[in-house]
């Protein structure tokens, strides 16, 4: 995931199957209908080594993670878009590395950014690693990062955002990205958790990508409106689809590809002549006749002109070759050219 340039939208699963998992081959099928890039499974193989015993929603979660072989059923169902597994114990990041499925990316959450057996483990893994740096200090961060680095794991990405069940989008702070991109020089993703509701919901999502960060990760959901988890960031599949678009316009507008390089609109309005300004004589000049700063004026024209306004010096003070007329392009084509150092000193400001 290092070297994404165009719009990569994750669409987050989390607990919202509950448990069931019919309901998340179902939730797979319909989403890799849509314009996602890769799908995102929270894997908790052993959950006593994800929560204490005495935790309150231990037993609300137990019948809610599913046992390896169950994995391998639900993303089998994974037919066309990446795989990426948050991996919340030890043994998830060793399903994730022995899985017989492809999997893309797997993340350590932000709750878990420090703990060394992860980190550990995850810095054996072949692929990307991504470290969720919501509700994280720099301090943190950096330990997570140089801890990786150090075990010879480079291949990392930082993303961005928290789930407030939902997020304020007041909250975000998505100028932050800017600055992890530049202290660590790592790619920076936007988890987006805002309500639903909100109806600049897909706006906000995208807000990321129009600062030069393409992925984005939305929670979705085939039953919008349905009471349960993580419902309060799970956006319809029209939503999904209204980020698609979004994110492409935004892509397309920045230019992502050689945003130096003029596009063919661009070049269409920089023309020289119909639409800027051409050099052409502000009076009739005979053949033979040198051409100075009071013979040349700049008008827009109905024919383009080869030379640009900044190109002057390849007329000025030069000889025309023809009779050029009040009005006419002046160019190398009824001009002598020779180069002439150019006094300058009457376009400069001298300061008297």
């Amino acid at each position: 995931m290092q070297n994404i340039k165009k719009p990569y939208i994750i669409a987050e699963t989390a607990f919202h199957h509950e448990g069931d998992e019919k309901f998340l081959i179902k939730l797979i099928e319909e989403t890799e209908k849509h314009a996602v890039d890769a799908l995102k499974f929270h894997v908790t193989v052993d959950l006593n080594a994800y929560m204490a015993h005495d935790h309150a929603a231990i037993k609300v979660l137990d019948p809610w993670c599913f046992k390896e072989d169950q994995w391998d059923r639900i993303l089998a169902a994974v037919k066309q878009t990446d795989i990426v597994l948050l991996c919340n114990d030890v043994k998830s990041v060793e399903y994730a590395i022995n899985c017989k499925f492809d999997v893309k990316a797997i993340e350590i959450h932000a709750t878990a950014l420090n703990e060394i057996f992860l980190l550990n483990k995850a810095a054996i893994f072949p692929g990307t690693v991504i470290l969720g740096t919501g509700g994280s200090t720099l301090d943190e961060i950096d330990y997570a990062v140089q801890y990786l680095k150090e075990l010879g794991k480079h291949d990392i990405f930082l993303m961005h955002g928290f789930q407030n069940y939902p997020t304020d989008y007041k909250d975000i702070k998505l100028d932050r990205m800017k600055k992890l991109n530049q202290l660590f020089d790592l790619p920076v993703g936007y988890a987006d958790h805002t309500d639903p509701s909100n109806p600049l919901n897909e706006v906000i999502s995208c807000l990321g990508l129009a600062n030069g960060f393409p992925v984005i990760e939305k929670h979705v959901t085939t039953h919008f409106g349905v009471k349960r988890i993580d419902a309060q960031s799970a956006i319809s599949f029209d939503q999904l689809d209204k980020v698609a678009e979004i994110a492409q316009v935004i892509h397309q507008t920045l230019g992502a590809k050689d945003s130096l390089v003029l596009a063919d609109a661009e070049l269409k309005y920089g023309n020289t002549g119909p639409m800027k300004k051409a050099i052409v004589a502000k009076v009739d000049i005979e053949k033979g006749e040198t051409i100075g700063l009071d013979k040349i004026a700049f008008k827009r024209t109905n024919s383009s002109s080869s030379i640009k306004q900044n190109e002057l010096y390849k007329v000025l003070n030069n000889k025309a070759n023809k009779a050029i007329r009040r009005d006419e392009i002046i160019d190398l084509s009824n001009v002598d050219f020779e180069f002439i150092a150019q006094d300058t000193s009457q376009f400069k400001n001298t300061g008297k």
